[in-house]
């Protein structure tokens, strides 16, 4: 078997990665591939793609989306405190090796293998090759179970995290999840669909061939201007999105806001067989709770419509609890090649882990769901 890194996607044949990628968007060729030739990754981003494989002859047998990072931004785990203990202390935090999807916090397939002697074969190279070239740490964020069970085995320290998750519990319909809440969150959520509709905006879905260029780029005015009012710059272009709708649009979903005629406002989620995934939203004028119609209630719709078992809403929000959603622990995994950064952070996540587990059981105590139907 031979290991092999690539400064990018377009050298390798996208049928052998999407073999072993299966169906989860994000961690498809064309949607990794996408950020690469839209520049939102490479030179002056901070993150240089150096994706790791795994080969007997011509056949791939693992993957890894991977990536040398000069900074942590777009992470959504945050180690800024690790960074400045490390540089403080005269060891340079930067570059690290980030397994990780850019700019999303979607738990996933992270070490993509055709077995798990692969993943293992894999991940050993990896871990070897990153110690050989003194590298500060290698950090996996949101794997899937078996990428966490490689990483673990491996002696890497792992982190927990919170993130707010819909489950489809066979309801037929919406009103059928509506009944399965409390009375005062079903009253709450009745209410807040009733002053959108009242305010005569007209929602329309958009998914695959309905999807067009100017969507797109409406969508992108208003992705950017969400950024503009918290005065940051978007992570991503209006070519990554552009490209994303040429090549990813069955797996899209688009809910856009109309006035009068006029789009004013834009959610973007994508789905794969099992799972719908709220990504990004934004609007270009203010209407009251527009924000959680099209980022929530259309979502569970759909959901609900396509049979899908989940909604992942994205990072952070306890205001999801109130609409359906229910806290679920995620992890990331780190190796740290300084013994005393290693120790220092090892005692810090047992610390951060108890708060953690008190903050889910709070957080399950606030569940909106009527107590015969709670799981």
């Amino acid at each position: 078997m031979e290991l092999r890194f690539t400064p990018g996607l377009a050298s390798i044949e996208a049928a052998a990665w999407d073999a072993l990628a299966g169906n989860q968007p994000f961690v498809r060729h064309a949607f990794l591939l996408a950020l690469e030739q839209s520049d939102c990754l490479g030179e002056g981003s901070g993150w240089q793609p150096l994706h790791a494989t795994l080969w007997q002859g011509t056949r791939l047998l693992a993957a890894m989306p991977l990536y040398l990072k000069a900074h942590s931004w777009g992470e959504y785990v945050f180690d800024w405190a690790w960074a400045n203990a490390s540089e403080r202390a005269g060891w340079p935090y930067y570059p690290k090796l980030l397994a990780a999807i850019p700019f999303t916090p979607v738990p996933g397939l992270r070490l993509l293998a055709v077995d798990e002697a692969a993943r293992q074969a894999l991940f050993a190279g990896v871990l070897e090759w990153a110690e050989a070239q003194q590298l500060s740490g290698l950090h996996c964020l949101f794997p899937d179970a078996l990428s966490a069970k490689c990483l673990q085995s491996q002696g890497l320290l792992r982190r927990t995290g919170v993130q707010f998750h819909w489950f489809n519990r066979g309801y037929a319909d919406y009103p059928a999840f509506l009944a399965s809440l409390n009375h005062d969150k079903r009253k709450k959520l009745k209410q807040e669909r009733k002053r959108v509709a009242a305010s005569g905006v007209q929602i329309v879905r958009k998914s695959g061939g309905d999807l067009s260029p100017a969507d797109w780029h409406f969508f992108y005015r208003c992705y950017a201007n969400t950024y503009r009012q918290h005065r940051a710059t978007p992570y991503l272009n209006e070519r990554f999105f552009q490209r994303l709708g040429a090549l990813f649009a069955e797996q899209c979903l688009l809910v856009i806001a109309y006035q009068d005629g006029e789009p004013l406002a834009a959610a973007l989620n994508l789905f794969d067989s099992e799972r719908l995934y709220g990504r990004y939203w934004g609007a270009l004028q203010h209407v009251p709770n527009l924000h959680f119609e099209l980022c929530y209630h259309q979502g569970i719709e759909f959901a609900i419509e396509r049979g899908l078992l989940v909604f992942e809403g994205g990072a952070q929000g306890e205001h999801k609890l109130a609409r359906g959603f229910e806290a679920v622990e995620t992890s990331s995994w780190h190796w740290l090649a300084q013994a005393g950064l290693r120790d220092a952070v090892a005692h810090f996540l047992q610390q951060e882990g108890r708060g953690l587990a008190h903050y889910l059981s709070e957080l399950d105590e606030r569940a909106p769901f009527r107590q015969d139907e709670s799981a």
